[in-house]
């Protein structure tokens, strides 16, 4: 009994992590602002190894600020991860 409780403790933590991949999350669209809103950038981030996290931060129409969390890819492109919005100076 002994040796099959940590067998069942991980194959239960295992299932749990496979319940929370990326894949399950809905993707995030780019809106006006997002550094690749109207397509990747035309500059490449040489120079940054691959599964860099990239932040961006700006103001929507409303005036509200977003901030945003991007990844590399192997390709060099942008993958959007990360999307907060809310107001400038919180109460």
């Amino acid at each position: 009994m002994k040796a099959l409780l940590p067998a069942l403790l991980a194959g239960g933590l295992f299932a749990g992590l496979v319940g929370c991949s990326s894949a399950d999350s809905p993707a995030l669209d780019p809106i006006p602002g997002s550094i690749t809103y109207g397509g990747q950038p035309r500059t490449k981030l040489a120079k940054s190894p691959v599964g860099s996290a990239v932040y961006n931060q700006f103001y929507n129409g409303t005036g509200q600020r977003v901030e945003e969390t991007y990844i590399l890819q192997p390709d060099r492109s942008l993958k959007l991860v990360r999307r907060e919005i809310g107001p400038d100076f919180p109460d």
